[in-house]
């Protein structure tokens, strides 16, 4: 028989979450780790794209400021996968509702943010592997960072930075969906936000009013930070946003992040009631 110990004080109930969330990042990664389709389909589409960017179109790319159009291209490719975890997110939280799993935990004697925290690790420790994979990946084929290991670690530090944010976002969008069909559905809507960046090519070189919404994306102040500080030639815009891309990159997750965790937190609390 299994007793159930309730925390009595703060240290306790502390000491409970912190277990708890451990339990629900591990129980979370266990899912990944059984489901490795999942984890070969969400690599497909960037890794297809080093090879189809760089090889196919790459000759034919103007690298603004001169250089390599693979340096100029694989942190560009970081940042989408970064972009495109935002799905993976919000399918694992609806998913998890839909079967019911979400409503089991709430009705366990667990920390009430030990759901929210383990969905947050666990997505944070697959971007990690993400990242690995594609680094690597961009090794193989030639790529190179020019800067220092620290630089290259705070670009690592940004991406990741910019993917937490994204998976709050995720979990408020997948806590207010009503089904898993209506999640798949958001790829079409994420694809523009990964494209009309500077992913591929300068805003520059984008008709004017594009290139402005290409340097306002979030997504573009991450991927040119990283850029400088893999030490690949960056262009400055015309615009204040690309000429402040480390600022916009720490400010873009940080707001993101003050309207999204409150936002997640009071959904969750609303469906547990």
């Amino acid at each position: 028989m299994t007793t159930i110990v309730i925390p009595c004080n703060r240290t306790e109930k502390l000491r409970a979450a912190l277990a708890d969330s451990a339990t629900m990042t591990r129980r979370n990664l266990t899912y990944w780790w059984r489901s490795p389709e999942e984890l070969l389909g969400s690599l497909a589409f960037p890794l297809i794209s080093v090879l189809l960017f760089g090889y196919v179109f790459g000759s034919a790319m103007t690298v603004p400021g001169g250089g390599d159009y693979l340096d100029y291209l694989l942190p560009g490719l970081f940042g989408m996968t970064m972009v495109f975890g935002l799905v993976i997110t919000i399918s694992a939280v609806v998913t998890d509702r839909e079967r019911g799993v979400t409503d089991r935990f709430m009705a366990m004697p667990i920390s009430s943010a030990a759901i929210l925290v383990g969905r947050s690790l666990s997505d944070m420790t697959r971007a990690s592997a993400d990242l690995v994979v594609l680094l690597g990946c961009g090794v193989l084929v030639g790529w190179r960072w020019q800067g220092s290991v620290l630089e290259a670690a705070a670009a690592v530090g940004l991406l990741l930075l910019l993917r937490f944010a994204l998976v709050w976002v995720g979990i408020y969008i997948g806590l207010v969906l009503r089904s898993p069909d209506s999640s798949a559905m958001l790829y079409p809507l994420v694809l523009p936000f990964a494209m009309v960046a500077n992913t591929f090519v300068a805003p520059a070189l984008m008709p004017g009013w594009l290139g402005v919404v290409a340097e306002a994306n979030p997504m573009s102040s991450t991927v040119a930070a990283t850029r400088e500080l893999f030490g690949t030639s960056a262009s400055t815009g015309q615009t204040w946003m690309a000429d402040h891309p480390f600022l916009l990159a720490i400010c873009w997750p940080v707001l993101l992040l003050a309207i999204f965790v409150p936002l997640a937190v009071h959904r969750y609390r609303k469906s547990r009631h």
